[in-house]
């Protein structure tokens, strides 16, 4: 299953957004309004969200193009990718990027979900 944000322009530089992102306690305020529980360790973090199961991530990889997220759990594999392209020294072009390898049941219990996540996650870094 592949889910797209939309593209934003953030009005940082690359490098400024991998010093934010390369922090797990960093991303609490990129969570939803609906956040009910977050806690953040040695590269990963973990969260919930009303009405959502505990989900936790590692930061696997933070670099000039991309953020990668996978899950740390092993009963799920999925990945939440951030890319950034510099527009110039103080804007960066950003877009995430879903992909997980669900069963069909699970993909239909998500992917709704998952889409209003990545939306609301897109409208808090808009805003960084």
């Amino acid at each position: 299953m592949n889910l797209e944000g939309r593209k934003i322009i953030v009005n940082k530089s690359v490098s400024e957004l991998k010093e934010i992102l390369k922090k797990p306690n960093d991303y609490r305020s990129l969570m939803p309004d609906n956040l009910k529980a977050f806690e953040a360790k040695e590269g990963e973090f973990n969260f919930e969200l009303s009405g959502m199961p505990k989900i936790a991530l590692r930061i696997q990889e933070v670099n000039d193009q991309q953020v990668v997220l996978s899950s740390a759990s092993s009963s799920l594999n999925f990945s939440l990718r951030g890319t950034m392209n510099a527009l110039n020294t103080t804007q960066t072009e950003v877009q995430l990027l879903f992909d997980g390898a669900f069963n069909p049941l699970i993909k239909m219990m998500v992917e709704k979900p998952l889409q209003s996540f990545i939306n609301s996650v897109t409208d808090k870094i808009e805003h960084l």
